[in-house]
């Protein structure tokens, strides 16, 4: 294995991300990012993100992948005579700012967009055909890809992903008694809706589900639901959080003696290196499932682009799941463009014609990291996923990789 030059996220460092950002963004505009001239066609594309609020820290980094691996796609001249230029706004998790950035990159010829801010592009998933623009995410939510309309996801849903590690504590599961599995999470797609999707699963395969528990996006303190699962009698606790967290949960575990007492897991998004540098040994055991490989796999030929791009651009390589989801949704909408560039060429370029590549994408190999496919009625670009847990300081995938279920329509 390589070793990764990791930096931690220290305070204020985030505005200094944000900063460095507008800045780039302000000379792109100028020479593009590959530094040619505005000679090339450019074809725009958006993300709409909550880069600030609550959910800003892993956002930043998922604006950070999606800016690098623009450059990089600019820079390997991936569309000869084509630059794509990227285009931001920050919202704030506030809808109203949301809108008002969507119609104003509308009118600036933005064809295609990303965001993860799911309740908002709920908020307007009606008004995406009408004005011709498909968005991809990657937060999942059942209501986003169904009924199949103009948008798009990276994955399964936090749900059905989520099974993955049910599934593997299952197998290991050595007591006669069936084992009890809790959700922490907001009332939000990653919280309460994942642990409703899951509940029928869990009890398929021969576990209970015990009461879903509100926890907020930052926790300050969580002894109280911590408290009340132990009092249930929880075997697994499922932190479906970001990690700022699920980082205090698992503090507060270990402070509270429970780390032997039940297993603690989370989703995607909640184990990364920052979540390892953050609680240091109460990350032990910790069980996430994965839709790509991890950085230490650079056998696989994305990987060893991801970590080459980092310390090109910055001089070190993160190792955040979030930074892997930016890269993935990145390629994906660069992969459309060029689709519905060959098929009907700059003049003619829309998010119809967009739209019509995503549909199309079948088998769209991410140089390693992910498979995706799209067809008119099938929404999740992968269904893959394998169990990864924190061993020594280190994350290491546990499982098989297989197909998740669809738990929802």
């Amino acid at each position: 294995m390589r070793n990764i030059r990791v930096g931690a996220i220290r305070p204020g460092s985030a505005w200094v991300l944000v900063l460095v950002a507008i800045l780039l963004f302000t000379a792109c505009d100028r020479t593009g990012m590959d530094g040619t001239a505005e000679s090339k066609a450019v074809v725009r594309i958006a993300d709409i993100a909550p880069i600030t609020g609550p959910a800003a820290a892993p956002e930043q980094i998922n604006f950070q992948a999606q800016q690098d691996y623009i450059r990089y796609f600019n820079e390997q001249n991936r569309i000869p005579g084509v630059r794509i230029q990227f285009l931001w706004a920050d919202t704030g998790m506030e809808r109203s700012r949301f809108i008002n950035a969507y119609r104003r990159f509308i009118e600036d010829g933005v064809f295609t967009f990303y965001s993860d801010d799911t309740p908002s592009i709920l908020g307007i998933k009606s008004q995406l055909e009408k004005n011709r623009t498909p968005f991809v995410s990657g937060s999942v939510s059942a209501p986003v890809i169904h009924p199949p309309g103009w948008a798009y996801c990276l994955t399964p849903t936090f749900g059905e992903v989520s099974t993955t590690v049910l599934d593997y504590f299952m197998q290991h599961w050595q007591e006669e008694r069936r084992p009890r599995v809790i959700y922490f999470g907001g009332d939000n797609n990653i919280g309460s809706v994942a642990a409703e999707e899951a509940a029928p699963y869990a009890e398929s395969i021969g576990m209970e589900m015990l009461p879903w528990e509100f926890i907020p996006f930052v926790v300050i303190d969580a002894t109280a639901q911590l408290l009340r699962a132990r009092d249930q009698g929880a075997d697994l606790v499922m932190l479906q959080q970001i990690v700022p967290g699920t980082g205090p949960t698992l503090r507060d575990a270990e402070r509270l003696g429970l780390m032997d007492q039940m297993q603690f897991g989370g989703m995607e998004y909640s184990m990364g290196q920052t979540l390892i540098d953050m609680v240091g040994e109460a990350a032990e055991g910790f069980l996430a499932p994965r839709t790509t490989p991890w950085y230490d796999e650079t056998d696989v030929p994305g990987i060893q682009t991801l970590i080459q791009v980092q310390e090109k651009y910055h001089g070190r390589a993160r190792c955040d799941p979030e930074y892997m989801g930016g890269w993935l949704g990145a390629s994906i909408m660069c992969e459309a463009i060029r689709r519905a560039l060959d098929e009907v060429g700059h003049d003619d370029l829309d998010g119809a014609a967009i739209k019509e590549a995503y549909d199309g994408m079948t088998g769209f190999n991410v140089d390693g990291l992910a498979t995706i496919t799209y067809t008119p009625e099938q929404r999740r670009g992968t269904r893959k996923a394998a169990v990864y847990q924190v061993q020594g300081g280190s994350i290491v995938r546990v499982g098989d990789w297989h197909e998740t279920p669809i738990l929802v329509p």
